[in-house]
This record gives structure tokens, C-alpha cells and sequence, in this order.
């Protein structure tokens, strides 16, 4: 069984619905770390093409689009997984679409929670289905930014999953919430989480500042990056630890 997974948290300052720009950064910043340090996952934030922008039927793409075809060679030539989310259209709907793309196969989860005050359901469908990915021995499951706030919806129901990530753009004025809730679902889930967020200024003058982390189920926190910087950090997660506390203290048995 593969016991351990490293993961690449990728905290980046997105150029505003500048995909060209975008991909630049992914194919330097992000391909220089996956060349020399060999990572199972890449994490980038929510939107990490565009920022988070409500103009979705200018900037949607299908799912056999310019930035999963581009994703998926990414993936082939290091032999990693990527996550992260994107601007996409299926039919008459547009979704903020979350992706895990390894170099074999393609998975998709759109976002259920839209954030209402930003508007985000004038622009966007809500996705209905959970979505948990199995990855070298490992259960993932995929949520994306305002999904954090609702606990039911992210609810590991008989430990189903093994680590949770958390794609963002989640300001700095309310970066307390965001750190907070990141520690809750780690602990009341007994899994890891991982929370990736970028940094910089969008285009509707709203600042981020990060706080991109990795958690383990009994809280610690295992690698945070730095405050208002884009960088990249690779972090290693085992999963017999997780397998041996979640054995000798089964909270999770005990759930609603």
C-alpha cells in the first residue's frame, strides 16, 4: 500500500482572467518544483487561470478545453496529479469546476456552495454531487472555497476519505475564518486537509493573503506558507499515523 503522499501546495498571485499569464507561472514556478522534487499532487487555487472572476460566459472553456488539454500534458510530463479549479461550461451551464488530473485519467467536481455575496450564483450552477477520488491507495475528496463553511456538506461519513482539499480565493479581511475552519474539519473529520489560497489583488480590487496550509487529523499544522508571498512548498502525509489514530481513538463511530 502506498503509505505517504507529497503534495505540492502552489500559492500564487493570479493574473486577472489572464489564462496565457497563468499557465506561464504553472509551467515555470510549479515545473521547476515538480522537476527536482517529485511530488504525487500539485494543489493551485480556485480559478487559479482567471482569479476569481464573475464573467463566465466570456471566460468558460468545456472540460476537453485549452486548460485541461494543457493540464493534462503538464501531468504526463512530470507524472503528477493536478489540483485546482477552472471557469467551465457544459451545455447551457457554467460551473466553478474543481479537477484532479493525474496522467491517466480526469475528475471533476463543481462546486455545490456559490458565494452569495459575491454573486456567484447570477454566474454560475451549483454542483449536486460529492466528489471523492481515489488516488494511489489514498480517498480524496474535492471541495472548493465557500464549501468550508458547511460541515454536513464535507462530513467524512465512515471515514470514506483520507485527506481534503480545499482549493480557494478566500480574502484577507476574513483569513481568521478561513484558518479556523480549515483546523475544525481536519479535527471533526479525522482526516488531513489540505487548503490551498492565493495571494495578490484581484481585478475587483480584493486582497488576498494566503495562509495556504497543510493539516493533520489531530490539528497540527504540518506546513503553512507565507503571508502575501507566492511560493511553492511540498509537504510529505503518511497514512498509517492516520490509520493508527483514527483505530485507537474512533470518534468517527460515534457521528450523527
Amino acid at each position: 500500500m502506498m503509505s505517504s503522499l507529497r503534495i505540492t501546495l502552489a500559492q500564487m498571485d493570479i493574473f486577472w482572467e489572464n489564462k496565457a499569464a497563468n499557465f506561464d507561472y504553472l509551467k515555470l514556478v510549479v515545473g521547476n518544483v515538480c522537476a527536482h522534487e517529485k511530488p504525487d499532487i500539485v494543489v493551485l487555487p480556485e480559478m487559479f487561470s482567471t482569479g476569481f472572476s464573475m464573467h463566465s460566459h466570456e471566460l468558460a472553456e468545456s472540460f476537453h478545453g485549452e486548460t485541461i488539454s494543457q493540464l493534462t500534458a503538464f501531468a504526463a510530463t512530470f507524472e503528477v496529479a493536478i489540483v485546482g479549479s477552472f471557469i467551465c461550461r457544459e451545455g447551457e451551464h457554467y460551473y466553478n469546476r474543481a479537477f484532479f488530473i493525474t496522467p491517466q485519467e480526469s475528475y471533476y467536481y463543481n462546486k455545490h456552495h456559490l458565494f452569495r455575496m459575491g454573486g456567484e450564483a447570477q454566474s454560475f450552477s451549483p454542483g449536486e454531487e460529492r466528489v471523492i477520488v481515489a488516488y494511489k491507495q489514498w480517498q480524496i475528496m474535492l471541495l472548493v472555497c465557500y464549501d468550508l463553511r458547511f460541515p454536513v456538506w464535507s462530513r467524512n461519513r465512515g471515514c470514506e476519505y483520507d485527506l481534503c482539499i480545499y482549493v480557494a480565493n478566500w480574502p484577507a479581511s476574513r483569513i481568521q475564518v478561513w484558518d479556523a475552519l480549515l483546523l475544525a474539519r481536519a479535527l471533526e473529520n479525522q482526516t488531513y486537509v489540505c487548503g490551498v489560497n492565493r495571494v495578490g489583488i484581484d481585478g475587483n480590487d480584493i486582497s488576498y493573503n494566503g495562509h495556504s496550509k497543510l493539516i493533520d487529523p489531530r490539528g497540527k499544522v504540518l506546513l503553512q506558507l507565507d503571508k502575501n508571498k507566492a511560493c511553492t512548498e511540498v509537504v510529505t502525509i503518511d497514512k498509517e499515523p492516520l490509520l493508527r489514530f483514527r483505530e485507537k481513538f474512533p470518534v468517527w463511530m460515534d457521528a450523527d
